[in-house]
Protein backbone atom coordinates (compact mmCIF):
# COMPACT_ATOMS: atom_id res chain seq x y z
CA UNK A 1 0.00 0.00 0.00
CA UNK A 2 3.14 2.42 0.37
CA UNK A 3 2.87 2.91 -3.64
CA UNK A 4 -0.52 3.80 -3.78
CA UNK A 5 -1.21 7.54 -4.50
CA UNK A 6 -4.99 8.15 -4.18
CA UNK A 7 -5.87 12.09 -6.02
CA UNK A 8 -8.37 14.25 -7.85
CA UNK A 9 -7.74 17.62 -9.40
CA UNK A 10 -9.77 20.54 -8.65
CA UNK A 11 -9.85 23.81 -10.10
CA UNK A 12 -12.56 26.22 -11.20
CA UNK A 13 -14.10 25.80 -14.59
CA UNK A 14 -11.56 25.74 -17.80
CA UNK A 15 -8.58 26.25 -15.65
CA UNK A 16 -6.87 22.78 -17.63
CA UNK A 17 -7.77 19.88 -15.45
CA UNK A 18 -8.87 17.96 -18.12
CA UNK A 19 -6.02 18.97 -20.25
CA UNK A 20 -3.43 18.40 -17.60
CA UNK A 21 -5.15 14.74 -16.93
CA UNK A 22 -4.50 14.07 -20.84
CA UNK A 23 -0.47 14.72 -20.00
CA UNK A 24 -0.40 12.45 -17.12
CA UNK A 25 -2.06 9.42 -19.06
CA UNK A 26 0.74 10.37 -21.69
CA UNK A 27 3.72 10.72 -19.44
CA UNK A 28 2.79 7.43 -17.73
CA UNK A 29 2.06 5.72 -20.73
CA UNK A 30 -1.84 4.66 -19.29
CA UNK A 31 -2.88 5.79 -22.95
CA UNK A 32 -1.08 5.11 -26.17
CA UNK A 33 0.01 8.01 -28.60
CA UNK A 34 -1.72 6.42 -31.15
CA UNK A 35 -4.93 6.50 -29.34
CA UNK A 36 -4.76 9.80 -27.62
CA UNK A 37 -7.23 12.72 -28.02
CA UNK A 38 -7.95 15.82 -26.48
CA UNK A 39 -10.30 15.43 -23.02
CA UNK A 40 -9.63 11.82 -23.24
CA UNK A 41 -11.40 11.55 -19.34
CA UNK A 42 -14.03 13.20 -20.87
CA UNK A 43 -16.33 10.34 -22.68
CA UNK A 44 -19.78 12.24 -22.72
CA UNK A 45 -20.61 13.95 -25.98
CA UNK A 46 -21.78 16.65 -24.48
CA UNK A 47 -18.67 16.83 -22.13
CA UNK A 48 -16.51 17.04 -25.78
CA UNK A 49 -19.26 19.90 -27.47
CA UNK A 50 -19.44 22.00 -24.79
CA UNK A 51 -15.70 21.85 -23.22
CA UNK A 52 -16.94 21.25 -20.01
CA UNK A 53 -16.20 18.34 -17.67
CA UNK A 54 -19.98 17.06 -16.06
CA UNK A 55 -18.90 13.75 -15.17
CA UNK A 56 -15.97 12.26 -12.39
CA UNK A 57 -14.03 10.32 -14.23
CA UNK A 58 -11.60 7.81 -12.38
CA UNK A 59 -8.08 6.05 -14.13
CA UNK A 60 -5.21 3.99 -12.84
CA UNK A 61 -1.70 5.15 -13.79
CA UNK A 62 1.79 3.16 -13.13
CA UNK A 63 4.55 5.71 -12.33
CA UNK A 64 8.18 4.40 -12.21
CA UNK A 65 10.25 6.85 -9.77
CA UNK A 66 13.88 6.22 -8.50
CA UNK A 67 13.59 2.55 -9.61
CA UNK A 68 10.15 2.17 -7.51
CA UNK A 69 6.54 1.70 -9.26
CA UNK A 70 4.09 3.53 -8.20
CA UNK A 71 -0.68 2.87 -8.90
CA UNK A 72 -1.63 6.25 -9.06
CA UNK A 73 -5.54 6.14 -9.01
CA UNK A 74 -6.90 9.95 -10.28
CA UNK A 75 -10.50 11.35 -10.47
CA UNK A 76 -10.81 14.07 -12.92
CA UNK A 77 -13.40 16.33 -11.09
CA UNK A 78 -15.95 18.76 -13.13
CA UNK A 79 -15.59 22.84 -12.01
CA UNK A 80 -18.94 24.18 -12.52
CA UNK A 81 -21.14 25.11 -9.46
CA UNK A 82 -24.01 23.11 -10.44
CA UNK A 83 -21.64 19.94 -10.61
CA UNK A 84 -19.93 20.22 -6.91
CA UNK A 85 -21.54 16.76 -5.37
CA UNK A 86 -19.90 14.86 -7.99
CA UNK A 87 -16.42 16.70 -6.51
CA UNK A 88 -17.46 16.02 -3.05
CA UNK A 89 -17.76 12.53 -3.26
CA UNK A 90 -14.51 11.69 -5.33
CA UNK A 91 -12.84 13.78 -2.17
CA UNK A 92 -13.81 10.93 0.40
CA UNK A 93 -12.18 8.23 -2.22
CA UNK A 94 -8.66 9.79 -2.24
CA UNK A 95 -6.17 10.88 0.67
CA UNK A 96 -5.06 14.15 -1.60
CA UNK A 97 -5.91 16.86 -4.36
CA UNK A 98 -4.25 18.98 -7.25
CA UNK A 99 -5.43 22.35 -6.76
CA UNK A 100 -5.79 23.78 -10.08
CA UNK A 101 -4.86 27.86 -10.86
CA UNK A 102 -5.03 29.42 -14.07
CA UNK A 103 -2.05 31.75 -14.54
CA UNK A 104 -3.81 34.30 -16.47
CA UNK A 105 -7.59 34.24 -14.05
CA UNK A 106 -5.68 33.45 -10.89
CA UNK A 107 -8.53 32.09 -7.94
CA UNK A 108 -12.01 32.48 -8.96
CA UNK A 109 -14.74 31.73 -6.92
CA UNK A 110 -15.23 27.89 -7.43
CA UNK A 111 -11.14 27.68 -6.59
CA UNK A 112 -11.73 28.78 -3.06
CA UNK A 113 -15.10 26.39 -2.79
CA UNK A 114 -13.36 23.22 -3.71
CA UNK A 115 -10.31 24.20 -1.82
CA UNK A 116 -12.77 24.77 1.16
CA UNK A 117 -14.22 21.61 0.20
CA UNK A 118 -11.09 19.74 0.17
CA UNK A 119 -10.00 20.96 3.56
CA UNK A 120 -13.21 19.85 5.50
CA UNK A 121 -12.44 16.48 3.79
CA UNK A 122 -9.03 16.30 5.49
CA UNK A 123 -6.90 15.77 1.98
CA UNK A 124 -3.30 16.58 1.29
CA UNK A 125 -3.67 20.01 -1.06
CA UNK A 126 -0.51 20.49 -3.80
CA UNK A 127 -1.14 23.82 -5.23
CA UNK A 128 -0.39 24.24 -9.22
CA UNK A 129 -0.51 27.39 -11.53
CA UNK A 130 -1.72 25.95 -15.01
CA UNK A 131 -0.98 27.49 -18.48
CA UNK A 132 2.11 28.73 -18.17
CA UNK A 133 3.00 28.65 -21.88
CA UNK A 134 0.84 31.81 -21.86
CA UNK A 135 3.20 33.86 -20.44
CA UNK A 136 7.10 34.13 -22.00
CA UNK A 137 8.40 36.33 -19.14
CA UNK A 138 8.25 33.98 -16.39
CA UNK A 139 8.33 37.29 -14.58
CA UNK A 140 5.09 38.47 -15.71
CA UNK A 141 3.12 40.61 -12.94
CA UNK A 142 -0.03 37.88 -13.49
CA UNK A 143 1.90 34.78 -13.30
CA UNK A 144 3.81 35.91 -10.26
CA UNK A 145 -0.07 37.04 -8.79
CA UNK A 146 -1.13 34.16 -9.54
CA UNK A 147 1.44 31.92 -7.58
CA UNK A 148 1.49 34.50 -4.83
CA UNK A 149 -2.66 33.74 -4.22
CA UNK A 150 -1.97 30.11 -4.38
CA UNK A 151 0.62 30.01 -1.80
CA UNK A 152 -1.30 32.70 0.59
CA UNK A 153 -4.11 30.43 0.48
CA UNK A 154 -2.46 26.97 1.05
CA UNK A 155 -0.29 28.73 3.75
CA UNK A 156 2.99 27.03 2.25
CA UNK A 157 6.07 28.85 0.24
CA UNK A 158 5.61 30.24 -3.07
CA UNK A 159 8.38 27.73 -4.09
CA UNK A 160 5.99 24.80 -3.72
CA UNK A 161 3.64 25.68 -5.77
CA UNK A 162 3.86 23.65 -9.14
CA UNK A 163 4.43 25.59 -12.72
CA UNK A 164 2.55 23.73 -15.31
CA UNK A 165 1.46 23.67 -18.94
CA UNK A 166 -1.29 21.26 -20.16
CA UNK A 167 -0.86 22.04 -23.19
CA UNK A 168 3.34 21.66 -24.18
CA UNK A 169 3.53 18.85 -21.09
CA UNK A 170 6.35 21.62 -19.12
CA UNK A 171 6.42 20.90 -15.74
CA UNK A 172 3.77 18.27 -15.65
CA UNK A 173 6.68 15.73 -14.98
CA UNK A 174 8.01 17.75 -11.65
CA UNK A 175 4.28 17.64 -10.88
CA UNK A 176 3.35 13.49 -10.46
CA UNK A 177 6.86 13.25 -9.07
CA UNK A 178 5.25 16.01 -6.76
CA UNK A 179 1.99 13.99 -5.76
CA UNK A 180 4.51 10.78 -5.06
CA UNK A 181 6.13 12.80 -2.57
CA UNK A 182 3.79 14.88 -1.43
CA UNK A 183 0.34 12.91 -1.34
CA UNK A 184 -0.03 10.21 1.68
CA UNK A 185 -0.46 6.75 0.93
CA UNK A 186 -3.89 4.77 2.15
CA UNK A 187 -3.91 3.07 5.36
CA UNK A 188 -6.03 -0.51 5.72
CA UNK A 189 -8.06 0.95 8.68
CA UNK A 190 -10.31 -2.54 10.14
CA UNK A 191 -9.88 -6.38 9.54
CA UNK A 192 -13.23 -6.56 8.03
CA UNK A 193 -13.43 -5.81 3.82
CA UNK A 194 -15.37 -2.44 2.92
CA UNK A 195 -15.76 -0.84 0.35
CA UNK A 196 -17.38 2.51 -0.89
CA UNK A 197 -19.49 3.52 -3.70
CA UNK A 198 -18.71 6.88 -5.24
CA UNK A 199 -20.31 6.24 -8.16
CA UNK A 200 -22.16 4.11 -10.55
CA UNK A 201 -23.52 3.24 -13.82
CA UNK A 202 -25.83 0.49 -16.00
CA UNK A 203 -24.42 -1.84 -18.02
CA UNK A 204 -26.63 -3.84 -20.02
CA UNK A 205 -24.50 -7.01 -20.04
CA UNK A 206 -23.23 -6.88 -16.19
CA UNK A 207 -25.83 -4.82 -14.31
CA UNK A 208 -25.33 -2.03 -12.28
CA UNK A 209 -21.18 -1.55 -12.37
CA UNK A 210 -19.90 0.75 -8.55
CA UNK A 211 -17.24 2.42 -9.27
CA UNK A 212 -15.38 1.59 -5.28
CA UNK A 213 -12.82 2.58 -3.25
CA UNK A 214 -11.52 -0.39 -1.33
CA UNK A 215 -10.81 0.87 2.46
CA UNK A 216 -9.94 -2.20 4.01
CA UNK A 217 -9.48 -5.77 3.64
CA UNK A 218 -9.34 -7.08 -0.43
CA UNK A 219 -12.44 -8.00 -2.91
CA UNK A 220 -12.16 -11.21 -4.99
CA UNK A 221 -13.69 -12.02 -8.38
CA UNK A 222 -15.64 -14.88 -6.66
CA UNK A 223 -16.66 -13.15 -3.37
CA UNK A 224 -20.19 -12.66 -2.36
CA UNK A 225 -20.56 -8.97 -1.36
CA UNK A 226 -23.43 -7.68 0.77
CA UNK A 227 -24.59 -3.40 0.65
CA UNK A 228 -25.54 -2.85 3.95
CA UNK A 229 -27.43 0.15 3.42
CA UNK A 230 -30.04 -1.71 0.89
CA UNK A 231 -29.85 -5.09 2.64
CA UNK A 232 -28.65 -6.62 -0.83
CA UNK A 233 -26.15 -9.57 -1.33
CA UNK A 234 -25.24 -10.84 -4.97
CA UNK A 235 -22.64 -13.05 -6.42
CA UNK A 236 -19.72 -10.39 -8.26
CA UNK A 237 -19.69 -10.77 -11.85
CA UNK A 238 -16.62 -8.68 -12.51
CA UNK A 239 -14.15 -6.59 -11.21
CA UNK A 240 -11.19 -4.32 -11.85
CA UNK A 241 -9.93 -1.02 -12.72
CA UNK A 242 -10.25 1.80 -14.77
CA UNK A 243 -7.27 1.94 -17.30
CA UNK A 244 -9.24 3.96 -18.01
CA UNK A 245 -11.11 1.56 -20.19
CA UNK A 246 -12.22 -1.10 -17.77
CA UNK A 247 -9.51 -3.67 -17.80
CA UNK A 248 -10.70 -6.83 -15.45
CA UNK A 249 -8.59 -8.19 -12.51
CA UNK A 250 -8.49 -11.29 -10.21
CA UNK A 251 -8.68 -9.01 -6.77
CA UNK A 252 -8.96 -5.77 -6.04
CA UNK A 253 -6.16 -4.75 -2.97
CA UNK A 254 -6.57 -2.30 0.11
CA UNK A 255 -6.55 1.32 -0.90
CA UNK A 256 -7.07 0.51 -4.57
CA UNK A 257 -9.61 2.27 -6.15
CA UNK A 258 -11.87 -0.34 -9.16
CA UNK A 259 -15.18 -1.43 -10.68
CA UNK A 260 -17.60 -4.54 -9.47
CA UNK A 261 -20.19 -5.92 -11.66
CA UNK A 262 -22.55 -5.94 -9.40
CA UNK A 263 -24.91 -8.60 -11.27
CA UNK A 264 -27.45 -6.23 -9.62
CA UNK A 265 -30.63 -5.90 -12.39
CA UNK A 266 -32.44 -3.44 -10.18
CA UNK A 267 -30.71 0.17 -10.14
CA UNK A 268 -32.62 0.96 -6.96
CA UNK A 269 -30.69 -1.41 -5.12
CA UNK A 270 -27.27 0.95 -5.31
CA UNK A 271 -27.08 3.84 -3.39
CA UNK A 272 -24.26 6.33 -3.72
CA UNK A 273 -22.36 6.77 -0.30
CA UNK A 274 -22.98 2.69 0.53
CA UNK A 275 -20.63 0.44 1.76
CA UNK A 276 -19.93 -3.00 0.29
CA UNK A 277 -18.74 -5.57 2.49
CA UNK A 278 -17.29 -9.41 2.10
CA UNK A 279 -19.57 -10.96 4.90
CA UNK A 280 -18.02 -14.24 6.53
CA UNK A 281 -19.14 -16.92 8.15
CA UNK A 282 -18.25 -15.97 11.71
CA UNK A 283 -20.17 -12.76 11.68
CA UNK A 284 -24.02 -11.58 10.68
CA UNK A 285 -23.76 -8.95 7.31
CA UNK A 286 -25.58 -7.18 9.73
CA UNK A 287 -23.38 -6.46 12.30
CA UNK A 288 -20.80 -4.53 10.44
CA UNK A 289 -20.53 -0.76 10.76
CA UNK A 290 -20.62 0.71 7.22
CA UNK A 291 -18.24 3.23 6.00
CA UNK A 292 -18.57 7.02 6.47
CA UNK A 293 -20.89 8.33 3.24
CA UNK A 294 -22.44 11.50 1.65
CA UNK A 295 -24.53 13.84 2.98
CA UNK A 296 -27.55 13.48 0.85
CA UNK A 297 -28.00 16.45 -1.79
CA UNK A 298 -29.98 18.62 -1.70
CA UNK A 299 -32.19 19.58 -5.13
CA UNK A 300 -32.56 23.40 -5.64
CA UNK A 301 -34.34 23.47 -8.66
CA UNK A 302 -37.22 21.37 -9.50
CA UNK A 303 -39.01 20.77 -13.12
CA UNK A 304 -41.51 18.06 -14.33
CA UNK A 305 -40.86 15.98 -17.54
CA UNK A 306 -43.31 14.09 -19.28
CA UNK A 307 -43.04 12.31 -22.53
CA UNK A 308 -44.35 13.68 -26.08
CA UNK A 309 -45.39 10.27 -26.78
CA UNK A 310 -47.70 9.20 -23.29
CA UNK A 311 -46.42 5.52 -24.85
CA UNK A 312 -43.07 6.29 -24.24
CA UNK A 313 -43.68 6.09 -19.80
CA UNK A 314 -42.13 3.52 -19.11
CA UNK A 315 -39.21 4.59 -21.54
CA UNK A 316 -38.70 7.67 -19.55
CA UNK A 317 -39.18 5.85 -16.04
CA UNK A 318 -36.07 3.65 -16.87
CA UNK A 319 -34.07 6.24 -18.83
CA UNK A 320 -34.27 8.19 -15.35
CA UNK A 321 -33.45 5.31 -13.23
CA UNK A 322 -30.58 4.55 -15.38
CA UNK A 323 -29.33 8.29 -15.10
CA UNK A 324 -30.08 8.22 -11.38
CA UNK A 325 -27.26 5.46 -11.42
CA UNK A 326 -24.87 7.61 -13.42
CA UNK A 327 -25.98 11.03 -11.04
CA UNK A 328 -26.58 10.79 -7.97
CA UNK A 329 -27.78 13.69 -7.33
CA UNK A 330 -30.83 13.74 -9.25
CA UNK A 331 -34.22 13.17 -6.78
CA UNK A 332 -37.00 11.53 -9.09
CA UNK A 333 -41.04 11.52 -8.05
CA UNK A 334 -43.89 10.71 -10.09
CA UNK A 335 -46.01 13.21 -11.14
CA UNK A 336 -49.32 13.72 -13.04
CA UNK A 337 -50.72 17.02 -14.52
CA UNK A 338 -54.67 17.20 -16.30
CA UNK A 339 -53.46 17.82 -20.02
CA UNK A 340 -49.21 16.88 -20.12
CA UNK A 341 -50.35 13.42 -18.76
CA UNK A 342 -48.09 11.02 -16.49
CA UNK A 343 -44.40 12.28 -15.68
CA UNK A 344 -41.58 12.72 -13.10
CA UNK A 345 -40.75 15.54 -11.12
CA UNK A 346 -37.32 16.05 -10.97
CA UNK A 347 -35.04 17.72 -8.51
CA UNK A 348 -31.85 18.93 -10.15
CA UNK A 349 -28.76 21.15 -8.39
CA UNK A 350 -28.85 23.92 -10.78
CA UNK A 351 -30.19 25.18 -14.15
CA UNK A 352 -26.94 23.67 -15.89
CA UNK A 353 -27.61 20.24 -14.39
CA UNK A 354 -31.37 20.74 -15.61
CA UNK A 355 -30.27 21.31 -19.36
CA UNK A 356 -28.10 18.42 -19.15
CA UNK A 357 -30.40 15.96 -17.77
CA UNK A 358 -32.66 16.79 -20.39
CA UNK A 359 -29.98 16.53 -23.40
CA UNK A 360 -28.78 13.33 -21.81
CA UNK A 361 -32.27 11.84 -22.18
CA UNK A 362 -32.56 12.75 -25.62
CA UNK A 363 -29.20 11.61 -27.13
CA UNK A 364 -28.93 8.65 -24.67
CA UNK A 365 -32.21 7.24 -24.32
CA UNK A 366 -34.07 8.49 -27.74
CA UNK A 367 -36.90 10.27 -25.66
CA UNK A 368 -38.64 13.63 -26.31
CA UNK A 369 -40.13 15.43 -23.35
CA UNK A 370 -42.09 18.34 -22.32
CA UNK A 371 -41.34 20.20 -19.04
CA UNK A 372 -42.28 23.15 -16.92
CA UNK A 373 -40.58 26.07 -16.32
CA UNK A 374 -37.42 25.31 -13.58
CA UNK A 375 -39.11 26.46 -10.21
CA UNK A 376 -37.94 26.20 -6.24
CA UNK A 377 -39.45 24.70 -3.48
CA UNK A 378 -41.77 27.56 -1.67
CA UNK A 379 -42.74 27.98 1.89
CA UNK A 380 -46.60 29.48 2.26
CA UNK A 381 -48.03 29.85 5.54
CA UNK A 382 -52.08 28.70 5.42
CA UNK A 383 -53.96 29.19 8.53
CA UNK A 384 -50.82 28.73 10.30
CA UNK A 385 -49.79 26.23 9.04
CA UNK A 386 -46.24 25.75 7.04
CA UNK A 387 -46.57 23.99 3.78
CA UNK A 388 -44.30 23.54 0.68
CA UNK A 389 -44.41 24.24 -3.09
CA UNK A 390 -42.78 23.88 -5.90
CA UNK A 391 -45.14 24.53 -8.76
CA UNK A 392 -46.93 28.16 -8.18
CA UNK A 393 -50.16 26.25 -9.70
CA UNK A 394 -50.60 24.74 -6.20
CA UNK A 395 -50.77 27.82 -4.67
CA UNK A 396 -53.66 28.03 -2.08
CA UNK A 397 -55.95 30.34 -1.87
CA UNK A 398 -56.18 31.77 0.44
CA UNK A 399 -52.83 31.94 1.85
CA UNK A 400 -50.94 34.14 4.75
CA UNK A 401 -47.40 34.48 3.48
CA UNK A 402 -45.18 33.27 1.18
CA UNK A 403 -41.28 32.57 2.11
CA UNK A 404 -38.76 32.15 -0.80
CA UNK A 405 -35.78 30.14 -0.71
CA UNK A 406 -32.11 32.48 -0.71
CA UNK A 407 -28.89 31.76 -1.45
CA UNK A 408 -25.18 33.56 -0.33
CA UNK A 409 -23.78 34.55 -3.55
CA UNK A 410 -20.17 35.44 -4.06
CA UNK A 411 -18.70 36.60 -7.20
CA UNK A 412 -14.87 37.73 -7.82
CA UNK A 413 -14.47 40.21 -10.42
CA UNK A 414 -11.60 42.51 -11.49
CA UNK A 415 -11.67 45.83 -10.12
CA UNK A 416 -11.92 47.70 -13.18
CA UNK A 417 -15.57 45.58 -13.85
CA UNK A 418 -16.86 46.14 -10.11
CA UNK A 419 -19.46 49.27 -10.90
CA UNK A 420 -20.63 46.95 -14.38
CA UNK A 421 -22.67 44.57 -11.29
CA UNK A 422 -24.86 47.46 -10.22
CA UNK A 423 -27.40 47.27 -13.07
CA UNK A 424 -27.77 43.68 -12.03
CA UNK A 425 -28.64 44.64 -8.24
CA UNK A 426 -32.22 45.46 -8.72
CA UNK A 427 -32.58 42.82 -11.91
CA UNK A 428 -31.72 39.89 -10.22
CA UNK A 429 -32.86 41.37 -6.17
CA UNK A 430 -29.30 41.38 -4.36
CA UNK A 431 -29.22 42.77 -0.72
CA UNK A 432 -26.68 43.10 2.04
CA UNK A 433 -23.71 43.36 -0.25
CA UNK A 434 -20.43 43.56 1.53
CA UNK A 435 -17.30 43.62 -0.55
CA UNK A 436 -13.75 42.86 0.06
CA UNK A 437 -10.30 43.87 -2.34
CA UNK A 438 -8.03 41.25 -3.62
CA UNK A 439 -5.26 42.94 -5.32
CA UNK A 440 -6.73 44.18 -8.39
CA UNK A 441 -9.91 42.10 -8.22
CA UNK A 442 -13.07 42.55 -5.59
CA UNK A 443 -14.82 39.79 -3.86
CA UNK A 444 -18.49 40.40 -3.75
CA UNK A 445 -20.75 38.40 -1.14
CA UNK A 446 -24.97 39.20 -1.42
CA UNK A 447 -27.78 37.66 -0.73
CA UNK A 448 -30.06 36.29 -3.56
CA UNK A 449 -33.36 34.66 -4.51
CA UNK A 450 -32.69 31.34 -5.53
CA UNK A 451 -35.80 31.40 -8.43
CA UNK A 452 -33.18 34.83 -9.78
CA UNK A 453 -29.96 32.69 -9.36
CA UNK A 454 -31.82 29.67 -11.91
CA UNK A 455 -32.81 32.16 -14.79
CA UNK A 456 -29.93 33.61 -16.59
CA UNK A 457 -28.11 35.18 -13.95
CA UNK A 458 -24.33 33.68 -15.28
CA UNK A 459 -25.01 34.91 -18.75
CA UNK A 460 -25.65 38.05 -17.57
CA UNK A 461 -22.70 38.22 -15.23
CA UNK A 462 -20.83 37.33 -17.95
CA UNK A 463 -22.40 39.82 -20.17
CA UNK A 464 -21.74 42.72 -17.96
CA UNK A 465 -18.10 41.73 -17.04
CA UNK A 466 -16.93 40.67 -20.34
CA UNK A 467 -16.56 36.96 -18.93
CA UNK A 468 -14.24 37.81 -16.28
CA UNK A 469 -16.44 37.14 -13.60
CA UNK A 470 -17.08 34.18 -11.57
CA UNK A 471 -19.43 33.13 -8.74
CA UNK A 472 -20.37 30.33 -6.30
CA UNK A 473 -23.27 29.93 -4.35
CA UNK A 474 -24.64 28.12 -1.21
CA UNK A 475 -28.11 27.73 0.17
CA UNK A 476 -28.54 30.68 3.07
CA UNK A 477 -32.18 29.66 4.51
CA UNK A 478 -35.65 30.94 3.61
CA UNK A 479 -36.89 34.86 3.67
CA UNK A 480 -40.55 36.47 3.49
CA UNK A 481 -41.11 37.62 0.03
CA UNK A 482 -43.76 39.59 -1.88
CA UNK A 483 -44.52 37.54 -5.26
CA UNK A 484 -47.84 36.96 -6.88
CA UNK A 485 -47.86 33.97 -9.20
CA UNK A 486 -48.86 35.09 -13.15
CA UNK A 487 -50.58 32.46 -15.26
CA UNK A 488 -50.47 32.33 -18.66
CA UNK A 489 -53.69 31.32 -21.30
CA UNK A 490 -53.42 30.45 -24.28
CA UNK A 491 -57.02 30.73 -26.32
CA UNK A 492 -58.73 30.73 -23.07
CA UNK A 493 -57.01 27.94 -21.55
CA UNK A 494 -54.37 27.66 -18.96
CA UNK A 495 -51.19 26.22 -20.42
CA UNK A 496 -49.89 23.84 -17.76
CA UNK A 497 -46.17 24.44 -16.61
CA UNK A 498 -45.92 28.24 -17.81
CA UNK A 499 -47.21 29.72 -14.56
CA UNK A 500 -44.51 31.52 -12.19
CA UNK A 501 -44.37 33.97 -9.58
CA UNK A 502 -43.04 37.44 -9.80
CA UNK A 503 -42.57 40.42 -7.67
CA UNK A 504 -44.91 42.49 -6.56
CA UNK A 505 -43.11 45.81 -8.09
CA UNK A 506 -42.47 44.50 -11.22
CA UNK A 507 -45.36 41.30 -12.15
CA UNK A 508 -46.92 43.71 -14.62
CA UNK A 509 -43.99 44.11 -16.62
CA UNK A 510 -42.27 40.68 -16.24
CA UNK A 511 -46.36 39.37 -17.46
CA UNK A 512 -46.11 41.56 -20.26
CA UNK A 513 -42.49 40.54 -21.68
CA UNK A 514 -43.10 37.27 -20.93
CA UNK A 515 -46.27 37.23 -23.30
CA UNK A 516 -44.35 39.44 -26.00
CA UNK A 517 -41.75 36.84 -26.32
CA UNK A 518 -44.34 33.70 -26.02
CA UNK A 519 -45.89 35.48 -29.31
CA UNK A 520 -42.34 35.52 -31.19
CA UNK A 521 -42.02 31.75 -30.24
CA UNK A 522 -44.83 29.86 -30.92
CA UNK A 523 -45.70 28.85 -34.20
CA UNK A 524 -48.35 30.73 -36.07
CA UNK A 525 -51.66 27.82 -36.65
CA UNK A 526 -54.57 27.61 -38.96
CA UNK A 527 -57.01 29.49 -36.26
CA UNK A 528 -55.78 33.27 -34.20
CA UNK A 529 -54.40 32.66 -30.96
CA UNK A 530 -54.71 34.99 -28.07
CA UNK A 531 -52.00 34.94 -25.49
CA UNK A 532 -52.49 36.57 -22.24
CA UNK A 533 -51.68 36.72 -18.83
CA UNK A 534 -53.33 36.62 -15.77
CA UNK A 535 -53.44 37.33 -12.17
CA UNK A 536 -56.18 35.34 -10.40
CA UNK A 537 -59.46 36.49 -12.55
CA UNK A 538 -57.40 39.97 -13.76
CA UNK A 539 -55.61 39.82 -17.10
CA UNK A 540 -52.71 42.04 -17.29
CA UNK A 541 -51.37 41.43 -20.47
CA UNK A 542 -52.59 40.29 -24.46
CA UNK A 543 -51.63 39.91 -27.54
CA UNK A 544 -52.64 37.89 -30.61
CA UNK A 545 -50.92 35.69 -33.26
CA UNK A 546 -53.06 35.66 -35.98
CA UNK A 547 -53.99 32.49 -38.49
CA UNK A 548 -52.57 31.54 -41.19
CA UNK A 549 -54.19 32.35 -44.09
CA UNK A 550 -54.70 29.83 -46.73
CA UNK A 551 -56.69 31.01 -50.17
CA UNK A 552 -59.16 28.01 -50.74
CA UNK A 553 -61.14 29.53 -53.56
CA UNK A 554 -57.48 30.95 -55.60
CA UNK A 555 -57.99 27.98 -58.39
CA UNK A 556 -62.41 29.26 -58.77
CA UNK A 557 -62.19 31.56 -61.69
CA UNK A 558 -65.47 33.59 -61.95
CA UNK A 559 -68.92 32.08 -61.97
CA UNK A 560 -71.42 32.16 -59.30
CA UNK A 561 -69.65 33.56 -55.48
CA UNK A 562 -72.01 30.75 -53.71
CA UNK A 563 -69.16 27.79 -54.60
CA UNK A 564 -66.69 30.49 -52.92
CA UNK A 565 -69.33 31.10 -49.80
CA UNK A 566 -69.35 27.18 -49.40
CA UNK A 567 -65.78 26.61 -49.49
CA UNK A 568 -65.44 29.68 -47.11
CA UNK A 569 -67.86 28.20 -44.85
CA UNK A 570 -66.14 24.76 -44.64
CA UNK A 571 -62.88 26.36 -44.26
CA UNK A 572 -64.24 28.46 -41.36
CA UNK A 573 -65.47 25.26 -39.53
CA UNK A 574 -62.32 23.08 -40.37
CA UNK A 575 -60.68 26.11 -38.53
CA UNK A 576 -63.23 26.21 -35.55
CA UNK A 577 -62.60 22.07 -35.24
CA UNK A 578 -58.65 22.31 -35.18
CA UNK A 579 -58.84 25.40 -32.55
CA UNK A 580 -61.19 22.84 -30.10
CA UNK A 581 -59.06 19.90 -30.63
CA UNK A 582 -55.34 22.19 -30.03
CA UNK A 583 -53.26 22.03 -27.38
CA UNK A 584 -50.28 24.61 -27.37
CA UNK A 585 -46.59 22.55 -27.66
CA UNK A 586 -44.58 24.18 -25.25
CA UNK A 587 -40.91 22.94 -26.29
CA UNK A 588 -38.16 23.16 -23.81
CA UNK A 589 -36.09 25.54 -26.66
CA UNK A 590 -39.28 27.94 -25.69
CA UNK A 591 -38.81 27.50 -21.64
CA UNK A 592 -35.29 28.48 -21.75
CA UNK A 593 -35.78 31.84 -23.41
CA UNK A 594 -38.54 32.81 -21.03
CA UNK A 595 -36.37 32.42 -18.59
CA UNK A 596 -34.16 34.87 -20.04
CA UNK A 597 -34.23 38.58 -18.29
Amino acid sequence: MKNIRNFCIIAHIDHGKSTLADRFLEITGTVPERRMKAQYLDQLELERERGITIKMAPVRMSYNLKAETYDLNLIDTPGHSDFSYEVSRALVAVEGAILLVDAGQGIQAQTLANFRAAKAAGLKIIGAVSKIDLFEDRSDNRLQRAVREVAQLLGVSQKDIFLVSGKTGEGVKELLEGVVRCIPSPKDESNHTRALIFDSFYDDHKGVVASVRVFSGKIKSDDNIYLLATKTGSKIKELGYFIPELKSVLEIKPGEIGYIATGVKDPEKIKIGDTIIVPSNQQPATSYQPLTGYKEPKPVVFVSFYPEDSNDHELLKRGLQKLKLNDSSLTVDPDQNEVLGRGFKIGFLGRLHFEITAERLRREFGISIMNTFPSVVYRVKVKGTDIEIIKPEDLPENFDEIWEPMVRIEIIVPENHINSLFPLQKLFRLSNIMTETLQDRVKLDADMPLAELISDFDDKLKSATEGYASFSYELAGYKKSDVLRVDVLISGILVPGLSRFFPKSTYEQEGREMIKRLKKLLPRQQFAQPIQAAVGANIIAREDIQALKKNVTGHLYGGDRTRKMKLWQKQKKGKKRLKERSQAKITPDVFRELLKK
